[in-house]
C-alpha cells in the first residue's frame, strides 16, 4: 500500500517533466472541447492543483511509467484511476473555490480527491470498496492531505453528515443522478457526475442547484466509467 509513495527507477526531475508535458497535453484536449465544454482553458487554480499532485504516487508501481499518459490506469479491485484530462474538467466544472466544501463519491485511489483539496477546504470522500478506501485514506495522510476525510459507504447515500456541500465529484457512472446527492448540495452549487445506463451511453453531466431546489442539468461530454454499485462490502 503505502510502498505506492516511493519513486521507481526515475526520479523526481523526470516525473517534473513528465507531469508538465501531460498537463500540456491536458490543456490541449481543453481547447479542442471548449465547444462542448464551454471552458477553452483551465483554471489558474486547476493548473497549479495538476502541477503540485504527483500522479505517479496514486498509481500501483507496475504502473508507474505510464502515470503521466493522459488515459485511466487499473488500480485494483477492477477500478482505475480516471484520465487526468476528465479530472481536471470535472473539478473546473464544479467551480471550486478556497474555503469551500466539497464531496468526492468513488475515491478509489485518491487521486480527484487531492487534486480538489489543494483548492477547497475540506473534502470528503466516500469509496464502496474498503480495501481501495483504506489505502487511499493512509496514502493521502501520508502525502500530507490533513483536508481529506476519506469514508467506506454507500455512494449513492451521499455523506449527509456532512452536508450540504458547495460541490460534488462523482467519479463512478449512475443510471440517473441520485435523490441524495441532490439533497446534499448547497443552492447554487454544482456537482459533476457520468449517468448512462451502459459504458456506451454515459454522459458527464453538471447539475446546478436551483434556490428552489429544483436543478438544471446539462450534458457536456460522452464518458466511459466504472458504474456506480450501490451497497456496502
Amino acid at each position: 500500500m503505502l510502498a505506492w509513495l516511493g519513486l521507481n527507477a526515475a526520479g523526481a526531475a523526470d516525473y517534473d517533466a513528465l507531469r508538465m508535458r501531460l498537463i500540456a497535453e491536458v490543456e490541449a484536449m481543453y481547447a479542442a472541447t471548449r465547444a462542448e465544454t464551454g471552458l477553452a482553458a483551465m483554471s489558474p487554480a486547476v493548473r497549479a492543483a495538476l502541477t503540485r499532485v504527483e500522479r505517479h504516487r496514486f498509481v500501483p508501481e507496475g504502473e508507474r511509467a505510464r502515470a503521466y499518459g493522459n488515459y485511466p490506469l487499473p488500480i485494483g479491485a477492477g477500478q482505475t484511476i480516471s484520465q487526468p484530462y476528465i479530472v481536471a474538467l470535472s473539478t473546473d466544472l464544479i467551480a471550486p473555490q478556497p474555503g469551500q466544501t466539497v464531496l468526492e463519491v468513488g475515491t478509489g485511489s485518491g487521486y480527484q480527491a487531492a487534486v480538489l483539496a489543494e483548492i477547497v477546504a475540506q473534502v470528503y470522500s466516500i469509496e464502496l470498496i474498503g480495501d481501495l478506501g483504506r489505502a487511499a485514506a493512509a496514502r493521502l495522510a501520508a502525502l500530507g492531505y490533513a483536508n481529506v476525510e476519506v469514508r467506506i459507504g454507500d455512494g449513492y447515500a451521499g455523506w449527509p453528515e456532512k452536508a450540504p456541500f458547495d460541490g460534488i465529484v462523482v467519479t463512478a457512472a449512475a443510471p440517473q443522478v441520485p435523490p441524495a446527492l441532490v439533497e446534499q448540495l448547497k443552492p447554487g452549487g454544482r456537482m459533476v457526475i457520468p449517468v448512462g445506463a451502459s459504458a456506451a451511453t454515459q454522459e458527464l453531466l453538471v447539475v446546478t442547484k436551483r434556490a428552489d431546489g429544483g436543478v438544471d442539468t446539462r450534458s457536456v461530454l460522452p464518458v466511459r466509467f466504472v458504474p456506480l454499485v450501490p451497497g456496502s462490502r
